[in-house]
């Protein structure tokens, strides 16, 4: 996914965790983008459209299933 395209679709920021549901329109894929503030980690996960709004509810969730299914996540880190 290119960042230019990105789309931000849905957004929250609790206690320091960033979580951003993030669509590319040119190819119309969707990704969970998470972002720990307190440790500076995080990761972006694909995300099929039919599941991006549980995927950004629980994004934790999704990215355990994506370890157990030997997906590899896309390390993200914050930039200040």
């Amino acid at each position: 996914m290119s960042h230019a395209a990105f789309r931000e679709l849905a957004y929250r920021n609790q206690n320091g965790l960033e979580v951003t549901l993030l669509w590319d329109s040119r190819s119309n894929e969707v990704c969970v983008e998470v972002i720990d503030q307190l440790d500076d980690s995080g990761f972006r996960l694909p995300i099929p459209g039919h599941l991006a709004l549980d995927a950004f509810n629980h994004p934790y969730a999704y990215a355990q299933s994506h370890e157990h299914d030997g997906d590899r996540l896309v390390q993200t880190a914050s930039t200040e």
